[in-house]
């Protein structure tokens, strides 16, 4: 079989490379001594092959599946694409014949700026615990309230982004994943129970290498995720009791939900025992309300709390603009200030901090972060050309 030899068959979404160069005559983990398109990049362990090709279109991975797996995988990737949660982005699949028999190959886009959790844990212990906990038991949240059934979540099947200090949580592999209208409580259970005995496999091997302190909780840490999801979950899906003439409560839970990064999509009051009083359930939908509104207003595709922390901005200087006018000022003309007077200068200057971990979103955030810490050691606000110049200058040694 020679390795120029194409695939039997090649799936693929438009505005990609046709990936017809790569040596598909030859199984994928002999890629690496024989094409030049591979790249070599940290990732996670994995029960099948993987290989990184660099286009100039971007970053791909390639994962060898059994036969008409990749296929599944593919369809489910994009369903959970089109419920707009975090994942990486299918990109085709590819039947392959080779000398080691046929196999399927699925091809997502690479998830830029992402670390696998060996690296996150490598980082500083307070974001190594806690982040990686909240991260999981998020993305495990909005899976189960969109209808997805992981099977298998795990590190190893996850990558994480910064995100203001915090992290967020991609699912990677969905191998085992279904997509159902609804999850039952048994189900959403289930997967619980996979998670912490994935969990507590994959940091007790990261133990035995000596890749964790002695005093981290391997086996504990699956139980912590566990609880922090059950405490999200019945926050979002409480049913609250208002009085009729209370209708104010509505905006207040909405606004509750948004804070934790949650749109709703539909409120349902209905009438209890009582006459003057009505049960109220929120219908929550994605977790990127901050996200989708920093977009709106600016292009700017941030993740959540980055996108929180800027927002924050936006209407802090909207109020600013509107004290300053004597009169309301729309939030589309204060982002739009905000963007070319405050944002797009202190990026350009700060451009020396980016990095493949650390994009212009975080970078900016970090300095809001700096601003604050001198703000509160001068005891005002010390302005953000002054936090730039501060955070350049402690830059500039290392």
């Amino acid at each position: 079989m020679s390795r120029d030899a194409p695939p039997r068959s090649l799936s693929l979404r438009p505005d990609h490379p046709d990936f017809l160069d790569l040596p598909w005559g030859i199984p994928l983990e002999e890629w690496a001594a024989c094409c030049d398109r591979v790249e070599s990049l940290p990732r996670g362990a994995s029960r099948h092959p993987v290989v990184f090709v660099g286009y100039d279109e971007g970053l791909y991975a390639l994962k060898e599946l059994p036969p008409a797996v990749a296929e599944r995988e593919y369809d489910v990737l994009r369903r959970v694409e089109d419920l707009r949660l975090p994942a990486v982005r299918a990109v085709g699949h590819a039947l392959t014949h080779t000398s080691a028999g046929d196999a399927s190959v699925l091809v997502t886009r690479y998830l830029d700026h992402a670390l696998p959790y060996s690296e996150v844990l490598a980082l500083s212990s307070a974001t190594r615990h806690d982040s990686l906990v909240d991260a999981l038991a998020g993305l495990l949240v909005q899976l189960h309230l969109s209808g997805v059934y992981w099977g298998d979540c795990s590190l190893a099947n996850s990558l994480f982004r910064r995100d203001v200090g915090a992290l967020q949580a991609y699912l990677v592999d969905a191998e085992t994943a279904e997509v159902r209208p609804t999850q039952s409580p048994g189900m959403r259970a289930h997967d619980l129970d996979i998670m912490e005995e994935n969990l507590a496999g994959g940091l007790s091997d990261l133990a035995a290498a000596g890749r964790l302190a002695k005093d981290f909780p391997v086996f504990q840490m699956g139980a912590t995720v566990r609880g922090r999801y059950q405490r999200l979950w019945d926050e979002i899906n409480k049913v609250v009791i208002i009085e009729r003439n209370d209708r104010f409560r509505i905006d207040e839970r909405i606004r509750a939900l948004n804070q934790l990064g949650f749109s709703v999509g539909e409120v349902t009051l209905e009438p209890t025992d009582k006459g003057n009083q009505l049960r109220m359930q929120v219908l929550v939908t994605d977790r990127t309300f901050h996200r989708d509104q920093l977009a709106s207003l600016t292009g700017i595709l941030a993740e959540e709390t980055q996108a929180q922390r800027m927002m924050n901005e936006i209407q802090e200087l909207r109020a600013a603009m509107a004290d300053e006018r004597i009169r309301s000022v729309p939030l589309a003309v204060a982002a739009y200030h905000w963007q070319t007077t405050m944002y797009q200068p202190i990026v350009e200057r700060l451009v020396p901090m980016f990095r493949d971990d650390r994009p212009p979103e975080e970078v900016y955030c970090q300095l809001l972060e700096h601003k604050w810490y001198l703000s509160e050691r001068a005891g005002h606000d010390v302005g953000h050309d002054a936090a730039t110049q501060d955070l350049l200058a402690r830059l500039a040694p290392a």
